[in-house]
């Protein structure tokens, strides 16, 4: 009974342990959730065949979990996450080590990567300074073999400067690893000499460093996550040319023949269409630059189509000035332009809405073209489908999701012979403040029509 009482508590405090890091991976990014549930089911999996094992073996064992080791290492993985997800650096690991040093109440603290020291905080000698080499033989041998390493007197740290007065008298040396690879080293010093090394400082050095070097993976997860996102614009950058580019010249040649102030000004706006496309900006500029680079496209077509093509609008004028993700907007009017209008029969228009809906940004591109039948529609958002006659939706569906979550995908309805509505939904992020009047770019647009 004793040991059952033991074991039951024990356990009941480890799943909640597990359950507490897991909701903070989870708060810090929600899309990590198959990382955490392999976590999560991998340590209760084993951590219950080895309690079980234990009781099986052994008629009398008492297991009891440290209030002490287990609660300061949940609430260390919290405090650091932030920083962390941003990589094992300099700042990272100076702030990294000032919480384990303030939770865990460690006298010192050190953090380094494979060469050099990143971070050191508390007491210690001025000759081993945050950014220098690493020096101590005890923790080149951690770097070199992966294992932890418990240094009980200051002589086995094995430190080469010998004319200091070191405080330091013992260690715990754990590696950092990322993927199975040591990338580091997390160290916890101990200032006194009263007997051996408590156990509860070894489980917290150990448990420190697996959760950081999770925390490496989940940044290092991120981190490429962003370059998908950005390599999804670099390739929907690269979809705007031939075809788009090649007919605004024919245009243009024909009325520098006809109409040279009219092929004067569309040379212009081809400039800045493209100027506006390709410079680096990062993934964001404000509503009202994606909608004047819609105009400037829409004066493009119209000038080669003419009366065939009309657009209207329906714009807040008061999300003029909020970000949208760049090339965003523009690539879906291009689609409801080439894929809905042009293929019509007569006079096509295309409606452009943007609106505040309950705290977010709700944008709707509209045409009534000739549509979508099912059988295409099912395939629209797949990568590569479509992209021989214009700018896939796939793309422009795959960074919303990616820069907001499954809630900003595209949503597409769409009837043969009656048209095509593609709509989604923005959190409102307030881009550069400026003056919310009348004309601008709601004016130009309205002009395109005349």
């Amino acid at each position: 009974m004793y040991f059952q009482k033991n074991l039951d508590n024990g356990w009941a405090r480890f799943v909640l342990a597990e359950l507490i890091v897991g909701s903070a991976i989870l708060a810090w990014n929600w899309k990590l959730w198959p990382v955490v549930a392999v976590f999560l089911v991998v340590n209760v999996a084993l951590a219950y065949a080895f309690v079980r094992g234990a009781a099986a073996g052994r008629r009398i064992i008492t297991l009891k979990f440290d209030e002490q080791s287990v609660d300061p290492t949940v609430r260390i993985a919290s405090e650091t996450l932030p920083y962390m997800r941003r990589g094992l650096n300099v700042e990272t690991a100076r702030k990294t080590a000032e919480i384990i040093q303030k939770i865990g109440d460690i006298p010192a603290v050190a953090i380094t990567d494979r060469e050099r020291v990143l971070a050191f905080i508390g007491p210690g000698c001025d000759r081993h300074p945050p950014g220098k080499e690493i020096i101590t033989f005890a923790t080149k041998q951690v770097l070199a073999t992966g294992e932890l390493k418990i240094v009980q007197r200051k002589e086995d740290l094995q430190c080469p400067v010998k004319d200091c007065v070191c405080p330091l008298e013992g260690a715990v040396i754990a590696p950092l690893k990322l993927r199975g690879e040591v990338v580091g080293t997390v160290k916890l010093y101990r200032t006194d000499r009263e007997g051996p090394i408590p156990a509860a400082m070894v489980k917290l050095a150990v448990g420190i460093a697996q959760l950081l070097g999770m925390q490496m993976e989940l940044a290092e997860l991120d981190l490429q996550a962003q370059l998908v996102t950005k390599a999804q614009l670099e390739a929907l950058r690269a979809q705007i040319n031939p075809h788009f580019l090649f007919n605004t010249l024919n245009t243009i040649i024909m009325f520098s023949r006809t109409d040279p102030e009219t092929a004067r000004r569309l040379l212009i706006r081809l400039a800045s269409f493209f100027r506006h496309a390709f410079k680096q900006t990062g993934h964001f500029i404000t509503l009202r630059e994606e909608l004047e680079c819609i105009n400037t496209y829409l004066e493009l077509e119209k000038a080669r189509f003419h009366e065939k093509l009309r657009v209207t609008r329906d714009v807040d004028k008061t999300l003029l000035n909020y970000h949208v993700p760049v090339l965003t907007l523009q690539p879906l009017v291009e689609n409801a332009v080439k894929h809905g209008v042009m293929p019509k029969m007569g006079e096509g228009t295309v409606h452009i809405m943007v609106r505040r809906v309950g705290g977010e940004m709700y944008v709707e591109i509209s045409d009534d073209g000739v549509g979508i039948s099912p059988e295409i529609l099912a395939h629209v958002f797949e990568p590569g489908f479509g992209s021989g006659s214009g700018v896939g939706l796939s793309n422009v569906n795959e960074r919303l999701k990616s820069l907001f979550g499954p809630e900003s995908a595209l949503r597409i309805e769409s009837k043969v012979n009656r048209g095509t509505r593609v709509y989604f939904k923005l959190p409102l992020i307030k881009g550069c403040t400026g003056d919310e009047e009348e004309g601008g770019v709601l004016s130009e647009a309205q002009g395109l029509n005349r």
